[in-house]
């Protein structure tokens, strides 16, 4: 049970304070714990509500990444994606993409063989195929079939990606970590030789202000990084750059396999892919100007050019944006002199320290263990006497091993209790399966069953209506109007658990409706 924690009644010193409830940061507090350190993470907002809740919810190897000579950086990639999927069953799973190759368009029949052949090889298993072109048209009706050869399919995986985070975080403050949401750091302390002494933080739901004391700070607030502390290197800075997704209802785009294909602007890869009851179509790659402290969304422009490309691989379809269930867009931090086209931008991380400040950058969604573990060495430069490991890699999981004997259900069906045991772990398994009937139901148009609102309004931190439904759970995302229709048995299920009166929820539901319409609407 995760009940919320108050900045006020907490431990005044601590081995090591992060800041940032992404995954980044999320990952750096697993890997802590575990080591036996004295952990605080804290979050301004909810956790994952920025970059972290609005990925490509694809944890892959980056094939694209081998087209540009970064080998290391896939076969790390490719590693931590089939790591994950054996520790986190029902919550990274296994995904096949079918991709086609024109004569006339996109990546050649032979280098694709090619990079797919070396993707297999880094997974120590072939997993690729190759079909010609009746074959592929039989997979993918309605493809494009002007100058089309056939396809590929490959595997890589997909996730909850806040579901990932929340995961690691619970799973933490189960083994003896302590996480705040809605707690804002305000100052670092240093002392008189500029060394880290501690941290102002504030409670930003009642703006309750204290001090606590540490040695160690981690900054692993992403595209925010150079609020805290400019990078070291005055060439280099850190470049938010955008990527946008449209949802859409499989009835509009009804597809068997998950698609990728090269954009005809561009020769981006983009992708299309079924995803919790609806089908994510993305990604953009392109410079955010905005203010930072405003939630990004998707432009007219990045509509328009991502229709495009759906159109040029799926014309029979003739899909409308106008069809769409809801729209995300979120940052990605790539630190960068900033002379290269966004996606030709490195996704490798990077680490700066300045006397017990560590700030992280970069990286990729997949690979946040790999930076977990570097920031950890660095830590360990201030805890002297604290480090109880030298092999990060081999000693720890990510997350706590589940006994598939467990998830024997009467209410359940195998695949429905896997996927809840993988979200959130077995004993949110054995709390939701054993609700009523009807709220077992999936909620229509979504892979969500009712329970599960219940479960997280009760166990997990949630402070304001789109806690609930944008990350919690992602019925924003999948239901129309960010689930409007459904707000009145949301109440009558959630209310008696989250002690709100009728003017809290009131001014909850105005709120949400405010942000769903700013970041998730259609322009």
């Amino acid at each position: 049970m995760q009940l919320p924690v108050k900045l006020s009644s907490i431990n005044k010193e601590w081995d090591i304070i992060i800041i940032g409830g992404g995954i980044t940061g999320a990952g750096i507090f697993r890997q802590a714990v575990q080591e036996g350190l004295k952990v605080l993470l804290v979050e301004k907002d909810d956790y994952a509500s920025k970059t972290s809740s609005s990925s490509s919810k694809l944890v892959h190897g980056g094939l694209r990444y081998l087209k540009e000579g970064k080998i290391f950086l896939t076969k790390a990639s490719v590693l931590e994606r089939e790591r994950l999927m054996k520790e986190a069953p029902g919550l990274v799973t296994n995904l096949g993409f079918l991709m086609p190759v024109y004569k006339d368009r996109g990546t050649s029949k032979w280098l694709l063989r090619m990079g797919l052949s070396l993707y297999d090889v880094i997974a120590m298993k072939k997993r690729h195929q190759y079909f010609n072109k009746i074959e592929f048209i039989q997979q993918v009706p309605n493809i494009d079939q002007n100058g089309l050869l056939g396809g590929f399919l490959f595997f890589d995986a997909q996730v909850d990606d806040v579901r990932l985070v929340l995961r690691l975080i619970w799973e933490s403050i189960n083994d003896g970590g302590t996480a705040l949401n809605y707690t804002e750091a305000l100052q670092i302390v240093r002392d008189s030789s500029g060394n880290v002494q501690g941290i102002n933080l504030k409670d930003v739901e009642n703006n309750y202000e204290r001090t606590l004391l540490t040695k160690v700070i981690v900054n692993a607030t992403g595209v925010w990084a150079e609020k805290l502390h400019p990078c070291p290197n005055p060439k280099l800075h850190i470049r938010p750059l955008r990527g946008s997704h449209i949802i859409f209802p499989t009835k509009a785009l009804p597809l068997k396999q998950s698609l990728s294909f090269t954009h005809p602007e561009d020769n981006r890869p983009i992708f299309a892919f079924p995803w919790e009851g609806g089908v994510v179509f993305g990604t953009t790659d392109v410079d955010h100007a905005g203010d930072l402290n405003t939630l990004p969304r998707i432009t007219n422009d990045e509509v328009e050019y991502l229709m495009y490309g759906l159109h040029s691989i799926l014309p029979s379809l003739k899909i409308s944006a106008d069809q769409y269930i809801s729209t995300y867009a979120g940052l990605r931090p790539i630190l960068t002199e900033g002379k290269l086209a966004p996606s030709k931008e490195s996704r490798e991380h990077e680490i700066w320290v300045d006397k017990g400040l560590i700030s992280i950058t970069g990286g990729k969604l997949t690979t946040f263990r790999l930076l977990a573990i570097d920031t950890l060495k660095q830590v360990y430069r201030f805890n002297k006497g604290k480090r109880k490991s030298s092999r990060f890699k081999e000693k720890f999981k990510s997350f706590s091993p589940i006994d598939f004997d467990l998830l024997s259900s009467d209410n359940l069906s195998a695949d429905i209790s896997l996927r809840i045991s993988g979200r959130y772990g077995i004993q949110g398994f054995k709390e939701i399966q054993k609700a009523d009937k009807e709220n077992l139901e999936t909620i229509p148009g979504t892979t969500i069953l009712w329970a599960e609102l219940a479960y997280v309004a009760q166990h997990e931190q949630v402070h304001h209506l789109d806690d609930l439904l944008l990350r919690r759970v992602r019925l924003g995302l999948l239901s129309p109007d960010g689930g409007k229709k459904h707000i009145q048995r949301i109440q009558e299920l959630c209310e008696p658990l989250l002690g709100w009166d009728d003017k809290r929820w009131n001014n909850e539901i105005e709120r949400y409706n405010n942000i769903w319409t700013k970041r998730h609407k259609m322009p």
